[in-house]
């Protein structure tokens, strides 16, 4: 990730960057911070949305395979010190994508709870899959992103057999403990 991408992501110029972090994985622990809350923001937008769950999973997926987020992931990936920084918040994977498999599982929980998604799917594997597979179609930065209609029929294929048709009912976003 290049200098010009984190001070447009911050909306300040580089210079102003120094003065607040101490060094550069200081910035980027922040920026992971900030994205893994607005992935959960999206979570608690996503439980109480109405349209089909590939429709709703599809949506949450290039909301967050499209964000600047996708482009940290090989940081976190390559640098040994930012990646110690994060493990102090998340002891295992990678920080947005693992926000986001537990946004999804709650999802798909709450789905399953309402009867649009067979009871006996175990719903921590399934986002666990839903992620990397998404990720996958992101992965590559020099291609194309993937259209709206292939990611959608990926979901649906990996929620095949689980997924019971209609809207469903809009459900109540939890408030916070």
């Amino acid at each position: 990730m290049r200098a010009t991408v984190v001070t447009a992501e911050a909306g300040c110029a580089k210079g102003v960057l120094h003065r607040h972090f101490k060094d550069f994985d200081d910035l980027l622990v922040e920026l992971v911070h900030d994205h893994a809350g607005r992935v959960k923001t999206r979570g608690e937008s996503l439980r109480a949305g109405t349209g089909t769950v590939a429709g709703n999973v599809t949506t949450a997926l290039e909301a967050l395979l499209t964000s600047v987020a996708v482009s940290i992931l090989p940081l976190i990936t390559f640098r040994d010190e930012l990646r110690a920084r994060l493990r102090q918040t998340w002891p295992t994977g990678l920080p947005i994508l693992t926000e986001a498999a537990a946004q999804i599982a709650a999802y798909l929980a709450a789905e399953r709870e309402v009867g649009r998604i067979a009871p006996d799917t175990d719903v921590d594997t399934l986002a666990a899959v839903l992620i990397g597979t998404g990720h996958l179609m992101y992965a590559d930065r020099r291609a194309d992103p993937p259209t709206a209609e292939a990611v959608h029929a990926t979901i649906a294929t990996a929620l095949a057999g689980t997924e019971r048709k209609g809207p469903g009912p809009k459900r109540p976003v939890p408030e916070e403990a």
